[in-house]
């Protein structure tokens, strides 16, 4: 399975994706690179910036990636509205 195949997966068990669950639960050091090549590919993947804090209680920024076909694929099952 390759890197892109392993985030895409993630993403669709567990709705996002940080850099840090990337590493550890992974192995995969550039998730932004690869994030670029599924988007690429044509997988519609947001992002959006998490504020949080270190061990040592100092501020840190990150980037949290969402795939956003989930949300697309549940809206098609669930019919028209109003249907």
């Amino acid at each position: 399975m390759t890197q892109c195949e392993m985030i895409l997966r993630y993403m669709q068990e567990f709705g996002s994706i940080n850099p840090q669950q990337a590493m550890k639960d992974l192995g995969v050091m550039r998730l932004a690179a690869r994030v670029a090549d599924l988007k690429k590919a044509g997988h519609k993947i947001t992002r959006r910036t998490v504020t949080g804090r270190n061990r040592y209680g100092a501020p840190v920024i990150y980037a949290e990636y969402k795939l956003e076909e989930q949300n697309a694929e549940q809206d098609i099952s669930a019919g028209p509205p109003g249907g």
